[in-house]
């Protein structure tokens, strides 16, 4: 890596820098990229970002232009509060596109993650709550929109999906997302939809859900799957069903696109004598295939483990007491940048708090994540 246009800093670069010109005395591209290596190795505050660069300036000189040193703690603050999340949002999202290579067929999970102490009560700002898209194929953030409230995310995601790749993938979102609107979308940026199914939509709900009351494995309208997973003491036996005999479906609700099945989940879980079961309803511009549909619903549940858990555990999210203007948004962008450098490095066969470690302590380690 060197100080000619990396990827990050070719795309991060177009970024408007807020600052007014006699306060910019340092670069903005080179205060990112800071904030980005900081984070990589451990930092989760400006502080933070203030002390990795003091002790790495040697280093960093080798990849940054640095005209008058390491920037302060309070520097890094002023900065990210200012930037323009929009604008930093799409910088994100046009890096992504440009260095990562969209999968055909690639499950991509669009789901939401509040940033608990995000909120400032002294002037009655609520917690940030984003919607992302996630590329179970590739485990990378697609991109990001930020909503203030749960509610919103039925107006987010539109958004997210209008400014994202998609083509060939198929789309999961749970029951919130269940609209119209957000199918058509979908549709138009060729990839298909498997949407779960809940009482908001409550007669397409009431039609879809006692058409699979009676189902039995072995019936002919139905393609049918199943897994049954064992560990910790506990079994674990999904069942999926689908169909694509919905004729009659498609003529009482005729105007959700491109409809071609329905599906449902039954899932058992059995704890020692304890047992439990539930059933989740699903609509997708798929044609019927239970095996698709399984893995389609299982990556779904897994975006918690493979995103939201890792931010939370691993990069402390929740934890994070960022929460002045602009600043929680952008950071958690940062976030998503280390998330996808790090996921896509994969010379060290470790976990993401491995591979943190060792660029903390090995600089040419940290060259290979940024140019992963």
């Amino acid at each position: 890596m060197s100080k000619e246009n990396t990827s990050i800093q070719k795309h991060f670069s177009k970024i408007i820098d807020p600052r007014i010109d006699r306060s910019k005395k340092h670069n903005l591209i080179d205060i990112i990229v800071i904030a980005i290596c900081a984070i990589i190795c451990g930092a989760d505050g400006w502080e933070g970002m203030e002390t990795y660069g003091e002790a790495k300036y040697d280093w960093l000189k080798t990849i940054i232009e640095l005209p008058n040193g390491i920037p302060g703690h309070d520097t890094f603050r002023r900065v990210f509060e200012r930037i323009n999340p929009e604008a930093f949002s799409r910088c994100f999202i046009g890096w992504v596109q440009a260095v990562f290579e969209a999968s055909k067929g690639d499950i991509i999970p669009i789901d939401g993650k509040t940033i608990r102490r995000s909120y400032d009560k002294s002037i009655g700002k609520t917690a940030i709550h984003l919607v992302s898209a996630w590329s179970a194929e590739n485990q990378l953030v697609l991109g990001q929109i930020k909503t203030n409230e749960k509610s919103n995310e039925i107006t987010a995601i539109p958004q997210l999906i209008d400014i994202i790749e998609l083509n060939g993938g198929i789309v999961t979102i749970d029951a919130m997302g269940c609209q119209k609107n957000i199918a058509s979308k979908i549709v138009d940026k060729k990839a298909d939809y498997v949407l779960a199914l809940k009482g908001n939509h409550s007669a397409l709900f009431e039609d879809v859900k006692p058409y699979f009351d009676e189902v039995k494995p072995n019936s002919s309208d139905y393609d049918y799957h199943k897994t049954v997973e064992k560990g910790h003491g506990r079994i674990e036996t999904r069942k999926f069903w689908t169909t694509s005999n919905i004729d009659w479906l498609i003529t009482h609700h005729p105007n959700w696109k491109n409809l071609k099945s329905i599906g449902v989940v039954e899932a058992t879980r059995k704890i020692g004598s304890k047992k439990t079961t539930e059933r989740r309803y699903y609509i997708s511009s798929l044609v019927s295939n239970a095996k698709l549909f399984a893995k389609a619903t299982r990556a779904h549940w897994k975006i918690e483990n493979s995103l939201h858990w890792v931010l939370d555990v691993t990069f402390r999210e929740d934890q994070s007491r960022i929460r002045s203007k602009n600043s929680p948004e952008n950071l958690a962008i940062l976030r998503h940048v280390v998330i996808n450098l790090v996921r896509q490095e994969k010379t060290f066969k470790r976990g993401a708090p491995q591979k943190r470690l060792k660029a903390a302590i090995d600089n040419s380690y940290l060259e290979k994540i940024l140019d992963s």
